[in-house]
């Protein structure tokens, strides 16, 4: 994962909105799509942008895709963020 990915990544709100949801459990697309004004593919799109980016990862059950939040992408986004604060 490239670093700038991330950002645009959480750039969108909707996919904030997504990683929001997701840091409270997983969740499957139609979970998701039940909180945001958007239809179920466009988040479909937004979540695959998430997984390209190393934010959330997926796993399969039964026909279902259920989604999680993938910690190590975060803990990139951090590494870089917290060289702001050390002195």
């Amino acid at each position: 994962m490239m670093l700038s990915d991330a950002f645009v990544a959480i750039a969108d709100p909707n996919r904030r909105y997504l990683l929001e949801e997701l840091r409270r459990g997983p969740k499957t697309v139609n979970e998701l799509a039940s909180g945001l004004p958007v239809s179920r593919p466009a988040v479909s799109q937004h979540l695959k942008v998430l997984l390209e980016a190393g934010l959330v990862s997926a796993k399969a059950d039964g026909t279902r895709r259920i989604y999680t939040v993938a910690n190590g992408g975060f803990f990139k986004l951090n590494l870089w963020l917290d060289q702001f604060w050390e002195e």
